[in-house]
């Protein structure tokens, strides 16, 4: 296995991990921030507040991007196995 191939593999993993990771983030971030605002313009400081929707949020995202997110993981570790049968 030469450097190359070892950081084609290291860069498709971090572009698994980003595509993985980044709607569930993504929409917890935007929740985060519309409910920021809403606390900024009604003045309502309570810590708790924004916890409540971003769960939510986040619980919904992996409903739905769930088998997305799972297939992704699959392919990638079913390369990362038939790179290491090719050994």
């Amino acid at each position: 296995m030469t450097i190359q191939s070892s950081l084609d593999i290291l860069r498709e993993a971090f572009v698994t991990i980003m595509t993985v990771a980044g709607p569930v983030l993504l929409i917890a971030l935007v929740i985060g921030l519309v409910i920021s605002v809403i606390q900024a313009a009604t003045q309502i400081q309570e810590q708790t507040l924004s916890f409540v929707p971003k769960v939510l949020a986040v619980i919904g995202s992996l409903i739905i991007f769930g088998n997305f997110m799972l297939n992704s993981i699959i392919a990638y570790t079913e390369k990362i196995f038939e790179i290491i049968s090719g050994l």
